[in-house]
């Protein structure tokens, strides 16, 4: 890492556990690199928390304000949003609908700061029979509604400026091994009524219970790390769930699930990161290994996350205004089987599926077109 780089993660580290920080190892830092990689990884706030934990050095007002100026506006988006999730709730109780609320402002809870977390969309979790229902009393007050994936039962609408998705299962499409442990997990969800709730300003909203949870954001890390890019703030929500009911969980329970899923490499590579580079205690995370193994293949997740950015959008994307479409999708092609070749390293059998299976995708939309 440069020294742009090594402040940022430690800017990082003290807004992710409100501790304090020294920033004058890292002579002439450069902020507006910080502020870039605080953006790309979508944990600008985050860093403006760790911004506040400086205490060796001044920081300079100009970026102090800028930082400042977009909590401000983090705060906001995120009051609106748990209103309209309220809002949404209430409409969809009164329809005799239950749901639960996944990812997102759920996860948010679990930090010292929910306000200062960049929310996304609103994502919901029902059972089949009220996915459908919800369908029917949602889809006639939406804005804009997508074509909808029957097999992982997901659809995707606006309401008022909203981005909501029902999800009608929570399947992250890496394999058949892996999703029928979701199927299991999701079971026990619906039918073991294992949940947990967030009183969202009056009204209560459930949410998956803690051991379930942690099942369904580590597979939904690696659907979009061996689908194109994850960034950070996913990889700091799966730390701050982990922390949050360090007491709680069932280590013997998540052992055998992922096991059964063949994913305990990949959770012991993404502890290694967690530990490493976001300072997430070890007697908070289950399953943790020292093997230099598994710190090796941290650094090189690492490295694929600070080059794709949140969900890959930190890639260059100029080509796509560039050249005609078949030069595009070539180049796409291409950047895509980079980084597919990359991920071989770490974990290679995986890579060559999530490569084959994103192509796939690719391809069947490029033809719809």
């Amino acid at each position: 890492m440069d020294k742009n780089q090594k402040a940022f993660f430690e800017l990082l580290r003290a807004g992710l556990w409100e501790k304090d920080v020294r920033l004058s190892p890292n002579k002439d830092i450069d902020f507006s690199a910080i502020m870039r990689l605080a953006e790309e990884q979508s944990v600008v706030g985050l860093v403006a928390a760790g911004l506040e934990h400086v205490v060796d050095v001044k920081v300079p007002q100009q970026w102090a304000l800028q930082f400042a100026g977009q909590t401000i506006q983090l705060e906001q988006r995120n009051k609106a949003m748990n209103a309209f999730i309220a809002k949404l709730i209430g409409k969809l109780r009164n329809g005799d609908i239950y749901t639960l609320l996944v990812k997102g402002q759920g996860i948010a809870q679990c930090y010292e700061r929910p306000l200062w977390r960049a929310c996304g969309d609103v994502d919901l979790f029902l059972s089949e029979e009220n996915y459908k229902k919800a369908q029917a009393l949602l889809i006639p007050i939406a804005h804009n509604v997508e074509e909808e994936n029957p097999f992982i039962r997901h659809l995707a609408m606006t309401i008022d400026n909203w981005e909501v998705e029902l999800h009608g299962t929570l399947r992250s499409q890496l394999g058949k091994r892996i999703d029928r442990v979701i199927d299991e997990v999701q079971e026990d969800v619906f039918c073991g009524d294992n949940v947990r709730s967030w009183d969202n300003g009056g009204t209560q909203v459930f949410l998956p219970s803690a051991n379930n949870d942690t099942i369904f954001v580590f597979t939904h890390i690696l659907q979009h790390y061996f689908g194109g890019g994850i960034g950070l703030r996913q990889i700091c929500d799966w730390c701050r769930l982990l922390y949050t009911y360090r007491d709680s969980l069932n280590h013997k329970l998540l052992e055998y699930r992922l096991r059964k899923m063949g994913l305990l490499p990949h959770w012991k590579a993404f502890a290694a990161l967690a530990v490493d580079t976001l300072g997430l205690p070890v007697d908070a995370i289950p399953l943790y290994s020292d093997r230099e193994k598994w710190h090796k293949k941290g650094d090189r997740i690492l490295s694929l996350i600070l080059e794709s950015g949140n969900f890959g959008h930190g890639r260059d994307q100029s080509y796509k205004k560039k050249y005609p479409k078949l030069i595009e999708y070539a180049i796409s092609f291409w950047v895509f089987t980079r980084y597919g070749i990359r991920q071989f390293m770490i974990f290679p059998s995986d890579a060559v599926r999530g490569w084959m299976r994103t192509i796939s995708l690719g391809v069947k939309a490029k033809m719809k077109r």
